[in-house]
C-alpha cells in the first residue's frame, strides 16, 4: 500500500498553499517545479446529462414526509465520516442509514439539511465534498485527495444524480454555528456537525427525529421491495456457491465458507449486510458465531446465516442449516424438522392486521410442544410457555424488521414495533431455532452440540405474505436433494 507524500490533512481543513508556504516546509519534499507541474495538464472530466438515481423520486417523497412531520424546524442528517481502523488506514465507509434513506447518496462527510421555508415546508440541500482542488495540490497531497482514493462527483453532477441542490460541506459547520431557530439532528455519525450544533439541540428532540426516521422505514415502497428481492436473489446464489465448495471447506475451515459467500456479495452487491455466521458443528449453538475459524467436518451440521447487501444498501438475512455431507442423521433430522414445523407456523401468522408478536408466539408454541413431546420439558405446553421454560433452547425472538439495516427500525417505539400491527409493505424475518449446547447436561447426549435455525425474509402483502427467499429449499428432504444436485 502506497504511503502519502505528506501527513494526511482532512480536506475540509486544507487552506490554500502558496509557493512561499511550500518552501517553508508545509509540503516537505515537494519542489516548486513539481507543484507547478501537478497543477496543469489535466483533461476536463466533468460528466454531463446524468440521469437521476433509481430511487430519486422515492427519496423526494421521504423528505416531503419528514418535512410535514417537523414543520418550521431545521433538520440535519449526516452521512458520517471515515473511521480509523489502525494507524493511517480506515474502515470501508458505510453511510448512515438515515442519510442514505433520505438522499440515496453514500459518500463520506455528506450532510442533508432541510431548511424551513416558513411555518410549513422546507428546502433540502445536500452538502458534499466537492472535487479535489488541483490548484492548491489537495488532489494529490491529501491522503483523501482524488489521486489517492479516486474521483468523486462534482457538486453539479451530484445535483443531477440525487435531484437535490448540492453545496460545499466544508462551509457547513460555520453556517450551522451562526444559524438560529429550532434544530434537530441525527446524532452519532459526525462529531464536527454535532459540535457546531452543541447549543442548539437537545437529546430529547433529536431522539424524536431518530425515532421518526426509524418508524418511517417500516413500510417499504416499491423501490425498496425490489432491492430486498435483489438482495435475497443474490443471497440464494451465495448459498449455492457454498454448497458447491463444502469439500474445500472441510480441508480448510469455516473461513472458506465465509470467503465464498463474500465473493458473491462483492460481485453482485455492495458488501455483506452483516458479519456472516458460518457455524459448523457445535458452533451452530452460538447465536452470533462470526469468528468462523472452526473445523468443517463431515457428519456435522453447518448453520449458515448470511445476507448480500445491494449497492443501495438493502440487505437480505437468510439462514439454512445444512448437513455437511449432504444427509441429515436421524437426530439432526428430528431437530431440523421441528424447527421447520415451527417456522411454517410462524410464516402462516404473518399477514396484514396481525400483531407483530403473533408469528413469534406461533413458532414458540410449536417448539414448546416438541420439547414436551421429547421429554425435555414437563408439560402442559401452556405452563411451559407461561414460564418461558422453552427459552433455554430457543433463546431468541423469532424475527425482526428487515431493510437498510439487518435489524431495521431498531429505534422505533415499542408500541409501533413489537406491540404494533403488521401492514402491507412491511418486511421481516421468521427465524426460529433450537440450540443444544455441547455442555448441556439437561438433555440426552445425542442432542448436545446440535444447533438448527431456518430463516426466511417475508414480505407482508395485501392478502397475506410472500416469502422472498422461497427459492432456497426448506424441508429436510428438499435440502438433501438440492445439495445432491449442486454437488453433481
Amino acid at each position: 500500500m502506497a504511503d502519502e507524500l505528506t501527513p494526511e490533512t482532512p480536506e475540509e481543513e486544507q487552506p490554500k498553499k502558496t509557493h512561499k508556504q511550500r518552501k517553508n516546509g508545509l509540503y516537505p519534499g515537494v519542489s516548486d517545479e513539481l507543484a507547478e507541474n501537478m497543477r496543469s495538464g489535466w483533461a476536463d472530466t466533468e460528466l454531463h446529462g446524468l440521469e437521476p438515481i433509481a430511487q430519486a423520486a422515492h427519496t423526494l417523497a421521504r423528505r416531503d414526509a419528514l418535512s410535514r412531520r417537523f414543520p418550521g424546524e431545521r433538520l440535519v442528517v449526516p452521512a458520517g465520516r471515515l473511521k480509523t481502523r489502525s494507524n493511517d488506514t480506515e474502515y470501508p465507509f458505510r453511510a448512515s442509514t438515515e442519510y442514505a434513506y433520505l438522499t440515496g447518496d453514500q459518500t463520506e462527510n455528506g450532510v442533508l439539511v432541510l431548511e424551513p421555508t416558513g411555518p410549513t415546508g422546507h428546502t433540502a440541500t445536500v452538502y458534499l465534498l466537492p472535487r479535489s482542488d488541483r490548484e492548491n495540490g489537495e488532489f494529490w497531497l491529501s491522503g483523501q485527495g482524488e489521486l489517492w482514493v479516486g474521483r468523486r462527483h462534482s457538486l453539479t453532477e451530484a445535483e443531477q444524480l440525487l435531484g437535490i441542490p448540492a453545496k460545499d460541506v466544508r462551509k457547513l459547520a460555520e453556517a450551522l454555528t451562526e444559524a438560529d431557530g429550532p434544530v434537530r439532528a441525527v446524532r452519532g455519525h459526525d462529531s464536527v456537525i454535532e459540535a457546531a450544533l452543541t447549543d442548539k439541540v437537545t437529546k430529547e428532540r433529536d431522539e424524536e427525529l431518530r425515532v421518526y426516521l426509524s418508524e418511517a422505514r417500516a413500510v417499504k415502497d416499491t423501490f425498496e421491495v425490489g432491492e430486498l428481492q435483489k438482495a435475497v436473489d443474490s443471497t440464494v446464489r451465495g448459498f449455492e456457491d457454498v454448497v458447491k465448495v463444502l469439500d474445500k471447506a472441510e480441508a480448510t475451515s469455516e473461513r472458506y465458507i465465509e470467503g465464498t459467500f463474500f465473493l458473491r456479495a462483492r460481485v453482485e452487491g455492495h458488501d455483506v449486510g452483516y458479519g456472516s455466521i458460518c457455524a459448523a458443528g457445535p458452533h451452530a449453538t452460538t447465536l452470533h458465531w462470526v469468528r468462523n475459524d472452526g473445523d468443517v467436518r463431515s457428519g456435522d451440521l453447518l448453520l449458515l446465516d448470511a445476507g448480500v447487501e445491494t449497492h443501495s444498501l438493502y440487505t437480505a438475512d437468510v439462514t439454512r442449516t445444512l448437513p455437511i455431507n449432504g444427509t441429515y442423521t436421524d437426530i439432526q433430522r428430528k431437530v431440523y424438522d421441528a424447527v421447520y414445523e415451527s417456522q411454517e407456523a410462524g410464516i402462516a401468522a404473518v399477514k396484514p392486521g396481525a400483531k407483530f408478536r403473533d408469528f413469534h408466539d406461533a413458532s414458540q408454541h410449536v417448539l414448546a410442544e416438541k420439547l414436551v413431546e421429547w421429554g425435555l420439558l414437563e408439560g402442559p405446553v401452556e405452563r411451559v410457555l407461561e414460564l418461558g421454560l422453552q427459552r433455554r433452547w430457543t433463546l431468541h425472538g423469532t424475527g425482526h424488521m428487515l431493510g437498510m439495516d439487518v435489524h431495521d427500525c431498531a429505534a422505533a417505539r415499542t408500541e409501533a414495533y413489537v406491540e404494533g400491527t403488521l401492514e402491507p409493505g412491511m418486511c421481516l424475518t421468521v427465524e426460529p431455532g433450537l440450540y443444544f449446547q455441547a455442555d448441556d447436561l439437561t438433555v440426552p447426549e445425542e442432542y448436545r452440540g446440535i444447533g438448527v435455525r431456518i430463516e426466511d425474509d417475508i414480505l407482508v402483502t395485501e392478502d397475506g405474505n410472500r416469502n422472498l427467499s422461497a427459492a432456497l429449499p426448506r424441508t429436510s428432504t428438499e435440502v438433501e436433494a438440492w445439495m445432491a444436485r449442486l454437488k453433481g
